[in-house]
């Protein structure tokens, strides 16, 4: 039995803020290193003194299971609403 600490998993969502500066972006650079994407815009705002920037990123495979969620329910919901089909009988 190992006492090693497991790998942190990782987030798969990060909002990355901070000081506009080279900080921030070598922050930037290693989660895009680490296999994130950006996600929307950049924002950024004026505290009094310093530009203060953030950035959301995500895993891709986040954006995947995100979509595949969407799609199961858009699904779901299409087949509950369905009409059923006219079998050409009828009362009148």
């Amino acid at each position: 039995m190992s006492d090693a600490p497991a790998p942190e998993e990782k987030l798969s969502y990060r909002l990355i803020s901070g000081p506009d500066d080279r900080a921030f972006c070598e922050r930037i650079s290693a989660a895009l290193a680490e296999g994130y994407v950006l996600h929307g815009s950049p924002a950024a705002t004026f505290n009094g003194s310093n530009v203060i920037v953030a950035q959301a990123v995500v895993l891709p495979a986040a954006i995947a299971s995100a979509d595949a969620a969407v799609a199961t329910a858009v699904d779901s919901l299409e087949s509950a609403t369905e009409e059923p089909e006219f079998d050409g009988e009828g009362h009148a």
